[in-house]
């Protein structure tokens, strides 16, 4: 009897130890934690013009700066001056389907899907998880649809403007609506 004793106290001992280290290292760290006060809106937007200006002088930065002003960079931009309104609106756009197997160089087979589209006489890219992408298998080459967009990306990578692909319809049906109910409606 005294033997189990021995054997349970020798088990229970370590534990103990074991789990006060762990709590007092637990409130050492919370201690010496940052401060989480939150920051005013001036702060903020100072913070915001620190950090594009520490990202513009960066290697990526400089690349970005000097597509902006190419040619190509222009066109994206200009690309994107055209559909604005609808963009903001999240008004209907009327597109033709030119691509839907378009794949960046050296890309994983396996990444995004891209749907190319022809609005206006401008190209632009939509790009899809596959899991997305697998909706809108029957679209083809020429098909009429309809698309709404609530934003648009630039990419020195890619050679047009890339929409999100929020939603989209092809003869009144709908092939695609993006839940905002998820992502922080992202």
């Amino acid at each position: 009897m005294k033997n189990k004793k021995n054997v349970i106290y020798a088990l229970i001992l370590p534990l103990v130890v074991v789990s006060g280290l762990v709590f007092a290292n637990r409130e050492i760290k919370n201690e010496t934690g940052p401060s989480l006060k939150p920051l005013s809106t001036a702060e903020r937007k100072a913070r915001m013009v620190s950090d594009k200006k520490k990202w513009e002088a960066s290697p990526d930065g400089i690349k970005y700066k000097e597509w902006e002003i190419s040619p190509e960079g222009k066109k994206v931009h200009a690309s994107h001056d055209k559909i604005r309104k609808y963009i903001k609106a999240f008004a209907n756009m009327e597109a033709v389907v030119t691509s839907v197997t378009f794949q960046r160089a050296n890309a994983k087979s396996s990444g995004p899907k891209w749907l190319i589209v022809r609005i206006n006489d401008e190209e632009y890219m939509m790009q899809f998880v596959p899991v997305d992408f697998k909706q809108l298998n029957s679209l083809k080459v020429n098909d009429k649809i309809i698309i709404r967009s609530r934003s648009a990306g630039y990419s020195p990578n890619h050679p047009y403007l890339i929409l999100s692909g929020d939603y989209i319809e092809l003869n009144n049906k709908i092939l695609f609506k993006r839940d905002f109910s998820k992502n922080n409606h992202c």
